[in-house]
């Protein structure tokens, strides 16, 4: 059945088979998110299957988190939405002030401060290491929700690993670079000093009642406040540069 088909049934609820169709995600992913809460399903019978409402699924389809990893994950590059597309740093720094300004009533000027800083740290990475070498479409993905209290920043650029082989061949796996890059001072010069700037969003986040989902290539990093350590784990599927909420 045609993934569309499976979503204008008569039914009000989907199986999680077919949500999965829809979402074109795992049922191991529909799984995780429902267990964070991230898109939560309905239990049903004495198995407690789970079932999830069309209308649910619609608003997910129309959220920029969703709309930034189907991009990132794409296998053939696409301008992504226009309210979202910062094709250059100058449009990013735009939005970004706009960002601030959308905070100010709803935070505190320290977490506006904070938060901008970090995006403007994962913003700007993309831009300082990507010039003149993004895989297909130049610029980023950036949008947020004060609804659902997020932030999303993705590109499709090298991706870590191949920024930072350039000073640490050794390197084999976008798990290690991941980890190298939020752990390791690499260097004081561009653009060598990628991890750097990712030291710094990881001491924010650890600081403050922030989290941190960070992906690049099939390594997805989960980071919360009071985290001692940073939690690698492979991700299905992988994506073209960076992806972070």
């Amino acid at each position: 059945m045609h993934r569309f088909d499976v979503y204008f049934m008569s039914n009000t609820l989907l199986t999680i088979g077919e949500a999965a169709k829809v979402l074109n995600v795992s049922r191991d992913t529909l799984r995780r998110w429902d267990k964070s809460r991230r898109l939560e399903s309905i239990r049903s019978g004495p198995r407690g299957h789970r079932h999830y409402k069309q209308s649910d699924i619609d608003l997910y389809l129309q959220n920029a988190r969703f709309l930034a990893h189907q991009w990132v994950k794409a296998s053939v590059g696409y301008e992504p939405p226009q309210d979202t597309y910062c094709q250059t740093r100058d449009v990013f720094q735009a939005r970004l002030e706009k960002l601030q300004s959308v905070l100010k009533d709803k935070v505190s000027l320290s977490a506006i401060s904070l938060l901008s800083a970090v995006a403007g740290e994962i913003g700007n990475n993309s831009f300082d290491h990507n010039l003149g070498n993004w895989r297909d479409i130049p610029g980023i993905f950036f949008s947020y929700d004060m609804r659902l209290h997020y932030i999303v920043l993705a590109d499709r650029g090298q991706g870590i690993l191949t920024t930072l082989k350039r000073v640490k061949p050794e390197l084999s796996s976008d798990s290690e670079a991941l980890r190298v890059a939020f752990t390791e001072t690499i260097s004081g010069r561009r653009p060598e000093a990628r991890g750097n700037g990712l030291k710094f969003v990881r001491s924010v986040v650890v600081g403050n009642p922030f989290t941190l989902s960070f992906q690049t290539g099939d390594a997805l990093l989960d980071l919360k406040q009071h985290d001692a350590d940073i939690t690698i784990r492979q991700a299905e599927p992988a994506v073209k540069g960076c992806f972070a909420i």
